[in-house]
């Protein structure tokens, strides 16, 4: 409670749920998700999860894989690069 008689949030009442950076990390998770069963590679990221760290920063867990998925996002992430985007060529000077 403060001097004016309002509660305010301590640490023993704080939830993760409450935070732009949990629903951050939540829709960001949801689009990797989205590509990788688009690619074939649901079953290859089992530990894809999104996360908050103690100082409430998102983050998404990948966790481990095999070495054919990282092979095959390898060459996802090789042939997107091989396409022309406007904002990534401008990025570089294009």
């Amino acid at each position: 409670m403060n001097s004016e008689g309002d509660h305010l949030p301590d640490g023993a009442s704080w939830s993760p749920i409450d935070t732009s950076e949990w629903y951050a990390a939540r829709e960001a998770v949801a689009a990797l998700r989205d590509v990788l069963i688009a690619a074939g590679l649901e079953r290859d990221f089992p530990y894809l999860r999104a996360d908050l760290n103690a100082f409430g920063h998102g983050l998404i867990e990948l966790g481990r894989i095999s070495p054919e998925a990282a092979e095959r996002v390898a060459e996802l992430l090789r042939l997107a690069l091989d396409c022309p985007h406007p904002e990534r060529n401008a990025h570089r000077g294009h």
